[in-house]
């Protein structure tokens, strides 16, 4: 009994959240380090995936204190890939942004790329390869106008909605 008790009293210990204790003290910040990373190997790495060695040809990496960053890898199988992202403030709030591309060849010997922004609009890839969707034909197009141009206000009987 005594020893279920003291394992309970140690993982609870361990698994604690004192972080509270730690704010609004007057501990010195720590310092802001930029980092930067060049990776150009004598003897390029070999990455062993699915069987195969792969070397890493080209590997870059800048990383900055406010959270922004950018890197960029090559590969010798045609691998490459590239990206730019940046951190601003926008009233209270932080706006992250990341644009980049990045290749590959495909197994039917095709060259194969895609270039991207990421922002608060989502994800929007383009490339040759992506489908697009159609264009909307004329005449629904004129339906969907007419549809907002003319709402229909909502009206409310007994508690349920009616359009």
């Amino acid at each position: 009994m005594f020893r279920s008790l003291l394992v309970c009293a140690l993982v609870a210990a361990a698994l604690a959240d004192v972080s509270h204790l730690f704010r609004n003290r007057p501990f010195p910040a720590a310092p802001v380090r930029r980092v930067t990373v060049t990776a150009v190997p004598a003897a390029p790495i070999a990455y062993s995936g699915g069987g195969r060695q792969v070397a890493i040809l080209r590997q870059n990496q800048d990383l900055q204190p406010d959270g922004s960053y950018q890197f960029s890898y090559e590969t010798e199988n045609g691998i490459a890939a590239e990206e730019r992202a940046d951190v601003r403030a926008v009233g209270n709030e932080l706006e992250k942004s990341a644009q980049g591309t990045f290749s590959w060849t495909s197994p039917e010997g095709e060259r194969v790329s895609v270039a991207y922004l990421a922002d608060g609009n989502g994800y929007q890839p383009q490339g040759s390869h992506i489908p697009v969707a159609p264009p909307v034909p004329p005449a629904i197009q004129r339906a969907l106008d007419w549809i907002a141009s003319h709402p229909e206000p909502a009206q409310v009987y007994s508690g349920q909605r009616r359009y």
